[in-house]
């Protein structure tokens, strides 16, 4: 699916509508794309998904937890800002940081690279639906 970059929220909502329906279609295309970057997911298991973030220079992810979902993050490339219940974590190539359930946390990238993680979320429900917004930068809370 393509669309103009401010309707990416619409392409979420096919994707779900296919995947309600139980359509293969949304199973495809492992790339979507958000107004702070894109992800791509990687593999998934019973109870696990990992994914590859890209965050745009100057993006975010918007301030957030999850009810059903732990995550553990490694940084590939660029520098990230991680704020983890209130605090600010920098993190250079190769270091990680864990990501407890009903923590609230967000993924930011004031610098000047893009910013590219690995993402292994871990729980029994592994939904993009499992995202409580606190605060959002684009205008999804």
């Amino acid at each position: 699916l393509a669309c103009n970059k401010n309707d990416t929220q619409g392409v979420k909502n096919v994707f779900e509508k296919l995947k309600e329906e139980k359509n293969d279609a949304h199973k495809i295309h492992t790339t979507v794309y958000r107004p702070w970057g894109y992800y791509t997911v990687l593999n998934q298991g019973e109870g696990y998904l990992t994914k590859m973030i890209c965050v745009s220079k100057k993006g975010q992810l918007s301030l957030q937890s999850h009810n059903h979902r732990s995550e553990h993050w490694v940084v590939l490339s660029g520098m990230a800002k991680v704020v983890l219940e209130g605090k600010d974590h920098i993190l250079s190539p190769g270091h990680s940081i864990d990501i407890g359930v009903k923590a609230i946390h967000s993924l930011q990238n004031p610098f000047e690279q893009d910013l590219e993680i690995i993402e292994i979320q871990k729980g029994d429900i592994l939904s993009e639906d499992d995202i409580i917004r606190y605060e959002d930068i684009y205008g999804r809370v």
